[in-house]
């Protein structure tokens, strides 16, 4: 029972962390189309900034629940089993993890570089980039339902 506590709360955390993800960039194609308004930039560069130390506390506490699930056994050996047992779904699934949380803190600096009054790509590039961690998450979803290798 404690592994499916632990389970949904990594779920719970992953979806939150992921709405963070999905966000963010659609706070920059805003800025972006903003234009010259300085009031409408700077409500959404701190909307953005909020959201995106918020997201970070949400990584930290869905990375600590998987890694529970990932590693836990080896402390708790009765209760969390292994569920990665040498298989490498894990592998592949970290990698794509990784490579959102690298997008993730990317957009972060997108929108700080915005604030000290750098440019941003062009609304329409930011758009296409936005859609971007819908395809590396279905790649994770898959990793974590087919178990594949």
């Amino acid at each position: 029972m404690t592994y499916l506590w632990i389970k949904s709360l990594h779920v719970l955390f992953v979806i939150a962390w992921m709405s963070a993800v999905f966000y963010l960039p659609r706070i920059l194609v805003n800025i972006a189309e903003a234009g010259d308004d300085a009031t409408v930039k700077a409500r959404l560069c701190l909307m953005g900034r909020r959201l995106y130390g918020f997201g970070h506390n949400l990584f930290g506490i869905a990375f600590l629940f998987g890694l529970a699930l990932w590693q836990g056994w080896r402390v708790f050996p009765r209760i969390l089993p292994n569920v990665a047992a040498s298989m490498h779904w894990i592998d592949a699934k970290l990698g794509l993890v990784a490579l959102l949380l690298v997008y993730f803190i990317w957009t972060g600096r997108l929108l700080k570089r915005c604030e000290q009054g750098g440019a941003l790509p062009s609304a329409r590039t930011l758009r296409l980039l936005n859609e971007l961690p819908v395809l590396v998450l279905l790649g994770v979803l898959f990793l974590v339902i087919a178990k594949p290798f």
